[in-house]
């Protein structure tokens, strides 16, 4: 359409923001899930798992480390997913829906999760450490969206 202003996908900084979007997601999910594999991530994770509706059970069928070994195992998958999607484009779409399940897990800690939320100078705060997921979860939402090139 002439004089209509449309974002060209194929050109400009778009493919440039993808990459590092599709890239860093995968960087992200990768290390945490490494670091799932270690003690003191184990332990960090499990007052979140413990008091979350979906997964409260969980230290009743395995160790602390297995929950936190099979989690990470997750993460890495879905990071695989991500970086050869840049090759086969049809893993887009599972490493999508892997995001935005893990992502909405994860961000629903905020408000299952004791003690997560505090007053600091009369605002309302957390660790910050799971915010990072809600950008993660934009992006998955957009690569289940848009599944071409």
């Amino acid at each position: 359409m002439k004089g209509t202003s449309k974002l060209n996908v194929e050109s400009g900084t778009y493919p440039s923001g993808y990459y590092i979007s599709l890239f860093g997601a995968a960087l992200i999910l990768l290390w945490i899930g490494i670091f799932k594999f270690t003690p003191t991530e184990a332990a960090a994770i499990k007052p979140l798992l413990e008091n979350h509706f979906l997964s409260f059970f969980v230290y009743k069928i395995a160790s602390v480390q297995t929950v936190s070994n099979a989690i990470g195992v997750i993460e890495i998958i879905i990071a695989g997913l991500l970086i050869f999607s840049v090759k086969f484009a049809s893993l887009k779409k599972y490493a999508g829906i892997g995001m935005i399940i893990t992502f909405l897990v994860t961000i629903s800690y905020l408000f299952t999760t004791p003690g997560m939320w505090k007053i600091v100078d009369g605002v309302p705060v957390t660790d910050f450490f799971i915010l990072k997921d809600l950008m993660l979860l934009g992006f998955g939402l957009m690569l289940v969206q848009n599944n071409t090139k």
